[in-house]
């Protein structure tokens, strides 16, 4: 087996993506951030080596990018699922059963709020509001509001999305 010179120097097509916009905002104020949601959204979350490469090309320590990254709650340091189930647990919805659709779902998942399918399909998330009280008890999967629901009719509407 011979090694050519030519081989394209990223073997990681993901982190070429991540290196090519480093080295653009390398010397930006403030490039930190931007670089930690640009690496989320090329990975679909912060792993440690990608953090530990951020660190490296912005000259930022590494325990300032992780501080940052566990500090937002946008950012996340696990892999998430393709579909991010929120269920509202806001005054409206407790009042009107949340706590029972947020059951029934984890007993379908076999996952508690917080925590990500084992085939990356789902992550159930519990939020404070989901601006829907009029449709309470709501979800969110995605982009979909789902309201007025059962825990039966909540375990179906994930059917839709496996």
């Amino acid at each position: 087996m011979s090694n050519c010179c030519c081989k394209n120097k990223f073997e990681d097509p993901k982190l070429e993506i991540l290196q090519k916009y480093l080295a653009e905002i390398k010397n930006t104020r403030g490039a930190l951030i931007p670089a930690l949601q640009k690496a989320q959204e090329v990975y679909g979350y912060l792993p440690s080596k990608v953090m530990q490469n951020i660190s490296r090309e912005l000259k930022i320590p590494f325990s300032r990018v992780y501080g940052v990254a566990t500090f937002y709650a946008q950012f996340h340091l696990k892999p998430r699922g393709r579909n991010i189930i929120r269920v509202c647990t806001g005054t409206a919805c407790h009042v009107k059963g949340a706590d029972n659709i947020l059951q029934g779902i984890q007993e379908t998942l076999g996952i508690k709020s917080g925590e990500t399918t084992s085939d990356l399909r789902f992550t159930l998330e519990t939020v404070a509001c989901l601006g829907a009280c009029g449709l309470a008890p709501a979800i969110m999967i995605n982009e979909d509001t789902y309201g007025r629901l059962t825990p039966a009719e909540a375990v179906k509407v994930l059917e839709q999305y496996k």
